[in-house]
């Protein structure tokens, strides 16, 4: 249980890094670790309590995680590249 808190207390400080990241990249990176870290929550929740079907929603919650940091460098790319042209 210790561990849960633990992550909890990471993911207070990625979101500190989120909104103070002095560059849009820090601010992604930082929503990409809070992501991975509500993975991690999802599954060891699902392992306490043996719930297995949780596990098939942190595969989809992956995926989309995943997907959404690529579509979103993707676009921050083209806006910055856009600039200096």
């Amino acid at each position: 249980m210790i561990f849960i808190w633990i992550l909890l207390a990471f993911m207070l400080l990625f979101i500190f890094k989120t909104i103070k990241g002095p560059t849009i990249w820090d601010r992604l990176l930082g929503l990409s670790l809070i992501s991975v870290k509500v993975i991690v929550l999802i599954v060891a929740y699902a392992s306490i309590f043996d719930l297995a079907f949780l596990l098939d929603y942190a595969i989809i919650s992956t995926l989309f995680g995943f997907i959404s940091i690529i579509f979103i460098t993707h676009f921050i790319r083209g806006r910055v590249q856009g600039r200096k042209k």
